[in-house]
């Protein structure tokens, strides 16, 4: 009787050969987008070291610097993203990012002689406005692409830098003195120029890690996907060879089997 066709069953081979082609589709994706972080981290670092050795925290200095990190890393954003990103959703967000900020930091030096409170109001709204941007970039690629985390992880740093812009009183005013009777008054513009720079470091710095991780993931990919591919060529050849003899066995066997009664049938006769 003909027997019923049973629809093959995946093996667990076949789940991870599925498996690394899709984690080799995620490491491809993001293959070409890690100098992005990269170019993205150079204005920061700079503006950190500007902040960092300059005595002068005024408004004028805070705008001045977040407006030239502003223009340079949105541009720099911008394009990045345009050339090697191919997630379309995600690369919306981040061209609206990056356009929020390139505005942002033409505004901050058109006005850099604006004062503190709108030195307050600017850097506060683009932060909280990209960061939110950002954050959610990265909560809807979670779990499926390795930009992800650091998408979130920037968006938190940068909403961060907004709260603390908005917490700190515009007439915050404490003299220095202490036991060495440092003379001098640390402000409100003290504090919120060094928060600037404090951010630009350590969002800079996370970024070079972040483009660093992405090169390495996307070399280590290449190496395990070629060494996967050889062993499964050699599975092939040393299973092609038993299951060959296997078959030709069987086939002599039925062959010796249907001429034997034929043999037998002609000695009779």
């Amino acid at each position: 009787m003909p027997s019923a066709s049973v629809p093959p069953v995946p093996s667990g081979g076949d789940t991870a050969d599925r498996g690394r082609v899709s984690s080799a589709g995620s490491s491809a994706a993001s293959s070409s987008y890690w100098p992005v972080p990269l170019v993205r981290a150079v204005p920061l670092l700079v503006t950190a070291a500007v902040v960092t050795f300059s005595r002068d925290h005024s408004p004028f200095v805070g705008l001045v610097s977040f407006g030239v990190a502003a223009l340079v890393g949105g541009l720099l954003l911008t394009v990045g993203v345009l050339l090697r990103l191919d997630d379309r959703s995600s690369r919306t967000l981040q061209v609206v990012q990056g356009v929020t900020t390139v505005v942002a930091g033409a505004v901050a030096l058109a006005a850099s002689s604006a004062g503190l409170a709108f030195f307050v109001a600017l850097v506060s709204g683009w932060a909280l406005v990209a960061g939110a941007l950002e954050l959610v970039a990265g909560l809807r690629r979670r779990g499926r692409s390795p930009l992800a985390r650091d998408w979130i992880s920037v968006g938190v740093l940068t909403l961060a830098l907004g709260v603390v812009f908005l917490v700190v009183p515009l007439d915050y005013a404490q003299p220095l003195g202490g036991v060495e009777q440092i003379e001098g008054e640390l402000t409100s513009s003290t504090v919120l120029v060094g928060v600037l720079g404090a951010w630009a470091a350590v969002v800079g710095v996370f970024l070079v890690i972040a483009g660093l991780s992405l090169r390495w993931q996307t070399d280590a990919g290449h190496g395990a996907a070629g060494h996967d591919g050889g062993g499964h060529g050699a599975a092939g050849r040393t299973d092609a060879g038993p299951a060959g003899r296997r078959t030709s066995t069987s086939t002599s066997t039925s062959t010796d089997d249907s001429i034997e009664p034929t043999s037998d049938e002609g000695q009779h006769a």
